[in-house]
Parts: structure tokens; sequence; C-alpha cells
């Protein structure tokens, strides 16, 4: 569907279900990730309460860039290569993932504290949880730049492909971008 017509349900289950299946896939790929380092998650809780909440997280600074990347597209203030709306959209990301991490692994670390399970210090759950986000910050900018103007060159309506992408795109890399923080820090 392009981007200048009409909308249908048919066109965009259309652009959205070959997508949709190949990130199912990918879905899949990134459990059996996970499965992977159940051990290590296991024997330190305050990890394991990381894993959603990092993943969540990481994929909701995608969506909200993926948004507006696809509004400045639709609005026609978006050109792919240097531009400062892109740049600073790409520049709050990045800040709010070192304000927003650092407190989600803060309460990862309380929440296992009060059931007696954390397994370890407070400041190696905070630096596990701001050095993921900061690399997933950066992982989702260029996913969402990658998918926004990947839509542009289909033909394809941003608002139609683009968030999904990310999300379940850093879905699967939160997963890989935890195990390789944890195994470098833990």
């Amino acid at each position: 569907m392009s981007v200048g017509t009409r909308w249908s349900v048919r066109g965009i289950v259309r652009a959205t279900l070959p997508v949709l299946v190949a990130l199912t896939a990918l879905e899949l790929a990134s459990g059996l990730v996970l499965g992977t380092i159940q051990a290590t998650l296991l024997e330190y809780p305050s990890l394991l309460v990381l894993v959603p909440v990092t993943i969540g997280t990481a994929g909701n600074l995608g969506s909200i860039l993926a948004a507006r990347l696809s509004t400045a597209f639709h609005l026609g203030t978006l050109r792919f290569g240097r531009d400062d709306t892109l740049v600073g959209n790409a520049v709050a990301t990045i800040g709010l993932a070192a304000t927003v991490f650092p407190i989600v692994g803060a309460g990862a670390w309380g929440l296992t504290a009060a059931t007696g399970e954390t397994g370890l210090p407070v400041s190696t759950v905070v630096i596990v949880s701001l050095a993921s986000g900061l690399l997933l910050a950066g992982l989702a900018i260029a996913v969402s730049i990658a998918a926004t103007y990947a839509a542009y060159r289909l033909g394809l309506d941003p608002d139609d492909v683009v968030i999904p992408v990310v999300t379940n795109v850093c879905d699967v890399l939160g997963v890989l971008v935890l195990f390789g923080v944890v195994q470098m820090v833990v």
C-alpha cells in the first residue's frame, strides 16, 4: 500500500502479515537464546527480573522513536541523512535510556531484595541494566531508522510496519544484549 492512498484492511494485512510471520520466528529464536542462559538467571534472581523489564523498556524506547520518525515522515519533515530532527530524536532516546535503565536496575534489585534473593550487589545490577539499556537504545535507533527507511523505499506506510518491526527486533536484541552484558560483568 502506498503512503498516499487510502487504507484498507486487505492492504494492511498484505503489508503486515509477512512481517509478523518473520518476526514471530525471530521471537522464537530469542526464546531459545534465553533458555541457554537460564542457569545464570536462576542463580541471580535480580537478573531474572531484569529480562522482561529490559526487553519491554527497549521496545518502548524504539517504539517511541519509530512513532516520531513515522510522524515526521508523514509531515514531510524527515530527511534520511544528517537531519537535526533525526539527531534530536536519537539523542532523546539515549537520554531516556540513561535515566530509565539505572532506575530499572535498582528496582529489579530492590524487588528481589524484598524477597531475600538478590545474590548480586545493587551496583552490579544497575551497571548491567545501564550498559544493556544504552546498547539497546543505540540498536533501537538504528533499527528504527532502518525500518522507517525500508518502509519508505518499499512504498509501505511506516505506521503499519515500523513499530511491530522495532518492538520485535528490540525484544530479540534485548535478550542478546542482556546476555552479553551479563557474561562480561557478572
